[in-house]
């Protein structure tokens, strides 16, 4: 009797457990003890997670094919898409595969062959050396990176990667080169008369039931292939589980065969004059692959700027999906080798209804810092006043407030644009904006209509009587915009910051009533 009693309870726990997560996912699911995971190793996780550097906004953690754990830090959501940065590099990567297997391309083709017209005057002898190899592997010949320098000044980017000068023979020296992937994109593009987007949809994106995504083009339609792509947190967990599967999905081939063990292989090593001490501290020093790169623990990753990953961990037969923002991306690994790869054991573990429980309630309280709910008498002082802001780098003309509820609703002025915004006291006001959010690639002369109106959270707190902070999250990004108002009677000071500059880069602007 005692046994059922057990029995029933488990199976209340682990239908308690998943409801959510399961009603938004589409991936088998399971606990973690009934996969050999310890339910206290990924609390002890979490808790670690929450006390780190990093803001993490989600995780997704498989062992077996099963989701044992997920979790996303209020505001954002298991629904939402979220940008991947250079985890996109490996779906660039992926379409490169799939183009090979069709006879479309080879790895030995030369770069130059595929633009024939967009050649500079002089093609030096290693620009002619140039391979699709050499570019998945990072080792285009090119320092420094001309990434943001060609995408910032040229809207032709093929033009602009092909006259930038190579100074080492190609497919010898590591050097991370964003716009090497563009140019793959590029290639794929040229060779099948689709964006990769489009390419991969039928091959890649359906067969995994990924929807809703979408990719940043350049100006003449060309996906980024570095950057730009947005899916969801499951979507980046079962692209990991393919490749961990060696790209079989619901037992049919998806990838083709031997692409995944071919491209998560080291193909070069970043600094092999490096001291081996500082090898084995490093995540970003066990070689580099096909657009992704080697870990520690046998492991290897998509890796996306300020912590976005996707870890395939094969000697453990599980994968871990993170977005985040952080400014330590070896911390947040650090937190994944510390904490959940010593919960996954390879016997069986009995149940603990009681501490999956506890997990639950840690999944469901996640939630990135709250500003605090305050007030001050200077919100009846500037409701419904609008300041004028003195010429600025960032073109903002004119701010203006108004209090009601426990709502400040914003209005702002930039580049004669006209922006409006809720943010609320003490919890997030969910809205949309058109308005430009931070991001790493800003500076690049590229197509990102596809990313608005941005999904974004408000919220407002006091620092003190007269200083008025503003926290405006874009959710399907991992940053945040905090614009700080001082206000000394008719004057404002006011500053706009990015998170992920960490308060370097805050430009202070003057202000006065209109």
């Amino acid at each position: 009797m005692q046994t059922v009693k057990r029995i029933l309870l488990l199976q209340l726990v682990i239908l308690f457990l998943f409801s959510n997560v399961k009603a938004q996912t589409s991936l088998p699911h399971s606990t973690p003890e009934a996969e050999e995971v310890s339910s206290q190793g990924i609390i002890d996780f979490i808790d670690a997670a929450n006390k780190s550097k990093t803001e993490f906004h989600s995780f997704m953690l498989l062992r077996h094919g099963k989701v044992i754990a997920a979790g996303w830090w209020n505001p954002y959501r298991a629904d939402l898409k979220h940008t991947l940065y250079s985890c996109s590099k490996s779906f660039t990567a992926t379409a490169v595969g799939f183009a090979l297997a069709e006879k479309k391309l080879s790895l030995d083709d030369k770069v130059i062959s595929f633009f024939p017209n967009e050649l500079p005057d002089t093609v030096s002898d290693l620009l002619k050396e140039l391979t699709v190899k050499d570019v998945l592997i990072m080792s285009d010949g090119m320092e420094p990176d001309p990434s943001f320098k060609v995408a910032a000044v040229d809207s032709d980017w093929v033009k602009g990667f092909l006259a930038t000068p190579i100074l080492h023979e190609p497919g010898t020296t590591f050097l991370y080169n964003s716009l090497g992937t563009y140019m793959l994109s590029a290639i794929v593009q040229k060779v099948t008369g689709q964006k990769v987007m489009d390419y991969l949809q039928p091959r890649f994106f359906e067969p995994l039931g990924i929807h809703g995504d979408d990719w940043e083009t350049d100006t003449k339609g060309i996906n980024t292939g570095g950057w730009g792509l947005r899916v969801k947190t499951e979507d980046m967990a079962k692209f990991a589980e393919l490749y961990l599967q060696n790209g079989v999905w619901n037992g049919k081939q998806v990838l083709p065969k031997g692409w995944a063990e071919e491209a998560s292989t080291a193909k070069i090593i970043q600094h092999p004059d490096l001291p081996q001490s500082k090898k084995d501290s490093s995540d970003w020093e066990q070689g580099y692959c096909y657009q992704m790169w080697r870990c520690r623990h046998n492991a290897y990753r998509g890796d996306g700027a300020f912590g976005q990953f996707m870890i395939i961990m094969p000697d453990k037969d599980a994968v871990l999906a993170i977005t985040a923002e952080t400014a330590d991306m070896q911390d947040e690994l650090n937190l994944v080798w510390k904490y959940l790869l010593p919960a996954m054991h390879d016997g069986k573990l009995n149940a603990d209804a009681k501490t999956l429980v506890l997990l639950q309630q840690k999944v469901k309280a996640l939630s990135v810092p709250m500003p605090a709910k305050n007030s001050s008498k200077m919100e009846q002082t500037i409701s419904g006043k609008t300041y004028a802001i003195e010429q600025n780098k960032k073109h903002l003309q004119n701010i203006g407030f108004s209090f009601k509820n426990d709502i400040c609703h914003v209005t702002l002025k930039m580049n004669s644009a006209d922006y409006t915004f809720d943010f609320s006291a003490g919890k997030w006001q969910e809205g949309t904006t058109n308005k430009p959010g931070p991001s790493l690639t800003a500076a690049a002369i590229e197509n990102t209509s596809m990313l608005y109106p941005a999904k974004v959270d408000g919220s407002y707190t006091w620092k003190d009587d007269n200083t008025l902070q503003l926290v405006l999250r874009y959710i399907e990004s991992p940053h945040t915009e905090y614009i700080t108002c001082h206000f000394d009677g008719s004057s404002l000071e006011l500053s706009d910051a990015a998170s992920f500059d960490y308060g370097k880069n805050k430009e202070v602007m003057k202000g006065s009533l209109q």
